[in-house]
């Protein structure tokens, strides 16, 4: 069969999508040298907000969402974007990117058994076996944290986990969820729940703004545009001409890519237990996976940011 040219553009831009996303988090290990973490992640959801806010008017798709929609609008603002993007800025903070990336990439992990509780699906022996394989992989990765094996960084490892599984419960959510609207026309709101949500918390936590230099503002002009907002617009146009089967499995190449240019551009140690760890989760990843619905799938691959 031909393949129909917005599906081979729809291909290029999955492709494009990967390489941004695993370039955002060495990126990100920049920004948040220079800029405290929690005002990172604020004003990459400002910067991002007034770039889709433009798509949307643009596209004639910037809409008050109904009151079924805000609910959807208040666990993915919080838990999807808040809370992802604050957690894992700060364990950025402690621990390198690539490392970083392989472990707020296992989400998949978390969404078997949340929708075994939730959603009250059957799992099959092969999703349990991928969800053990996954577990291991992470204590793998994390075990330089943990008490008596390393300098005691285990607190930046359980907020990347803590951040996996709250896009894991969004994740969950949006498949039970009955949309009203487009997700272009819900992602402006969602982004604004998540600055509004962070700027209280930046101003608490991180003191006031401080004046933002040169690195801070090239970090944020990656990953607030492109790695934010162009990131979400593009999930939603591979949606509409790719397989969510074909999305998903792509999509696991993403901290591969985060580990190679860390590794390129902050020389960042690829040593055994990471790449153990890395092919743990990737294994249990491919296996969760392997049994999703295409429903299931399409819903997850819409909900990855």
């Amino acid at each position: 069969m031909n393949t129909s040219q917005p599906e081979r553009r729809s291909r290029w831009l999955l492709v494009l999508l990967v390489v941004i996303w695993g370039a955002s988090w060495p990126v990100i290990k920049m920004g948040v040298t220079s800029v405290p973490p929690i005002w990172f992640a604020c004003l990459r959801h400002v910067v991002g907000t007034a770039c889709v806010v433009a798509v949307a008017a643009l596209r004639g798709e910037l809409t008050l969402p109904s009151l079924s929609d805000w609910k959807l609008i208040a666990v993915s603002g919080v838990l999807q974007m808040a809370m992802y993007s604050a957690l894992t800025a700060v364990a950025l903070t402690h621990l390198p990117a690539g490392r970083s990336s392989v472990l707020a990439f296992s989400t998949p992990l978390w969404v078997v058994p949340l929708s075994v509780w939730w959603l009250r699906e059957p799992v099959s022996w092969l999703r349990r076996i991928g969800v053990g394989a996954g577990l291991v992989g992470v204590l793998v990765i994390a075990s330089p944290g943990l008490p008596g094996t390393g300098p005691g960084q285990l607190a930046p490892y359980i907020l990347l986990l803590c951040a996996a599984a709250g896009w894991a419960i969004s994740i969950v959510f949006v498949r039970a969820h009955r949309f009203q609207a487009s997700a272009l026309s819900l992602a402006p709101w969602q982004m604004l729940v998540a600055a509004l949500l962070l700027l209280p918390c930046a101003i608490g936590l991180n003191g006031k703004l401080p004046s933002l230099d040169m690195r801070g503002l090239l970090a944020l002009a990656y990953v607030g545009p492109l790695a934010t907002a162009f990131a979400y617009w593009a999930m939603i146009e591979i949606g509409r001409h790719v397989r969510a089967t074909t999305i998903s499995m792509t999509l696991l190449t993403v901290p591969c890519v985060g580990l190679l240019i860390s590794a390129l551009t902050f020389n960042e140690a690829i040593n055994a237990p990471l790449i153990l760890g890395f092919a743990l989760i990737g294994a249990g990843v491919l296996l969760t996976l392997a049994e999703l619905s295409p429903r299931a799938r399409s819903h997850e691959a819409i909900a990855s940011r």
